[in-house]
């Protein structure tokens, strides 16, 4: 019999043999009547930092013949194991092959599962392969010169590939698993199958989209780079029938197609006029902007982790933090990378972006992550379905200027900022952005409302995280892209309301919130292609 064994608490040197005593000790029985004890998650307790340990879920074999009662098993916390196995749906005949357009993690879980049912999906990237998309990321940092459809925000594997690579999220479906295991089985290191907050690396990365799409084309689906959806055609009734494509050359061609997932991401925004112009219903979507603030990380190592902070066991200390204004306003952090740098992340000339990014050891010396401001459609300039864009570029286009041009970012001291003076000189912190900083005052750069609500961010979250508001972190303008502003309204069949057979996906649809929540989506669009119109229920808010 298997079980799972939750809540095990475990020192930080502990190794197979401690995990194996403890949950035969939870079970009361001799650790020889374990046939088999495997880690199924770990998360660090640090809630008291004289006493920083590991609590643990573990999945236990017993031996045959070994029995253990039930009322053991309920103090013990454990429960009988359901091995979980996906189930791929079988095809069914379809017009044209299916169409996944954007190769981030939805259109690749999308296409890879259509590829698995023998549907022999066509895939349109407007992008590079990863292989040469980065060489035109790190082309960017280093000159300025940027490849507009070759970026940090267009290409294979979406805007996650140049980040943390973080997998953690707040949905609860059970497909997760199997995205997991098909990112390990395309080279992610295993421990992403048991940590409480995983993470590939930008490092590792690349390498894992690659083989994803090497499978594609092994299933007999094809991958067209270099290939941008600029058009949807439908008929009087509001059914998809083909595409316009531009192709590599530049040239038009109008290409048939009955079902497309349209996995775009968050930045697609000539995809989202195209749309809005074809008769598509857009809605704004409330989203969130901000600046990156970096910090040493051995200072949040010991803010988090008190005396065992530098312990190989640990690695580099993450957090998340978040208020609420007076008036409700949220402030929160978003995608944290330890020991990481804060990027250039722009996709269009004129605008300077900022993200994050770290490898998967997490062993640069500061980190970074989005301190952000909630907005709703009520603070963009203007009401229609792209406002949210419209507020975004203009963001950008101020941090450009502040920035001097050519993708140079403003950046200010913490302390320089509370006192609304611009930064003439950096301190212990040294600005991580890629293309380099100009110092600043970003009270000239960012509204009012949004400094207001930096400020009493930093004030708060300085008391709940020590060393969080200090006066040499940097703060880099502007991070516009933390989610799309735009929802492209679907039914609960997936389809988009008024035009069957186009499924919209992922980030850019405005349905997910990170690399693994996108990877489910896409499986959803995919499932609701192979079993036809029906009531799945899918998520349409």
């Amino acid at each position: 019999m298997t079980y799972e064994i939750a809540q095990l608490k475990l020192p930080l040197s502990y190794g197979q043999d401690a995990l194996c005593a403890e949950a035969a000790r939870r079970l009361r029985v001799p650790a020889s009547a374990i046939e088999s004890c495997c880690l199924k998650r770990r998360a660090v307790d640090a809630r008291r930092k004289q006493d920083v340990h590991f609590v643990c879920t573990a999945s236990v074999t017993l031996r045959p013949g070994v029995h253990v009662r039930e009322s053991v098993l309920q103090k013990a916390g454990a429960r009988a194991e359901k091995p979980y196995a996906y189930a791929i749906p079988s095809g069914r005949p379809l017009p044209h092959r299916p169409v996944v357009a954007g190769m981030g993690p939805g259109g690749l879980f999308a296409a890879l599962l259509l590829a698995k049912a023998g549907m022999r999906p066509v895939v349109f990237e407007r992008g590079a392969p990863v292989e040469e998309r980065r060489k035109d990321v790190e082309a960017f940092w280093k000159t300025g010169v940027l490849a507009p459809d070759s970026n940090v925000q267009f290409g294979e594997g979406g805007a996650g590939t140049f980040s943390d690579g973080k997998l953690n999220t707040g949905t609860k479906d059970p497909r997760i698993r199997h995205v997991l295991e098909t990112f390990v089985r395309a080279g992610a290191p295993d421990a992403i199958l048991w940590e409480a907050k995983p993470h590939i690396g930008t490092d590792y990365l690349p390498q894992v989209v690659r083989n994803l799409r090497r499978e594609i084309l092994a299933l007999g689906g094809e991958v067209h780079f270099h290939t941008a959806v600029e058009r949807l055609h439908f008929a009087a009734d509001g059914t998809l029938t083909a595409l316009t494509l531009r192709r590599p050359n530049g040239a038009r061609e109008e290409y048939p197609c009955s079902h497309l997932v349209l996995a775009v991401g968050h930045s697609a925004r000539d995809t989202f006029a195209s749309l809005l112009q074809a008769g598509v219903l857009l809605e704004p979507k409330p989203f969130a902007v901000g600046v990156r603030i970096e910090h040493l990380q051995e200072r949040i190592d010991a803010a988090q982790y008190g005396p065992a902070a530098g312990h190989p066991a640990l690695g580099a200390a993450d957090y998340k933090l978040a208020v609420h204004m007076p008036d409700g306003r949220g402030v929160y952090t978003f995608c944290m990378c330890p020991g990481g740098t804060v990027v250039a992340a722009a996709s269009e000339p004129g605008r300077v972006v900022t993200n994050g990014m770290s490898c998967f050891a997490r062993d640069g010396q500061n980190a970074n992550a989005a301190l952000l401001v909630g907005l709703t459609p009520d603070d963009f300039p203007d009401t229609t379905p792209l406002g949210g864009i419209r507020l975004q570029r203009s963001l950008e286009e101020a941090a450009f200027s502040a920035g001097g041009g050519a993708f140079l970012a403003p950046a200010q001291r913490v302390g320089d900022f509370q006192n609304a003076v611009p930064t003439t000189r950096f301190g212990s912190v040294k600005p991580s952005y890629s293309r380099g900083v100009r110092g600043a005052d970003l009270h000239d750069c960012l509204p009012r409302f949004l400094t207001d609500a930096l400020a009493f961010g930093l004030q708060q979250m300085g008391r709940r995280l020590q060393g969080f508001d200090d006066p040499d972190a940097v703060l880099t303008a502007v991070e516009s892209r933390s989610s799309s502003p735009v929802r492209i309204v679907r039914g609960k069949d997936g389809a988009a309301l008024g035009h069957p057979g186009l499924y919209p996906c992922g980030e850019g649809a405005g349905y997910a919130g990170g690399i693994t929540s996108a990877a489910v989506d896409g499986l959803r669009c995919a499932e609701a292609i192979l079993r036809g119109p029906s009531t799945e229920h899918f998520p349409t808010k």
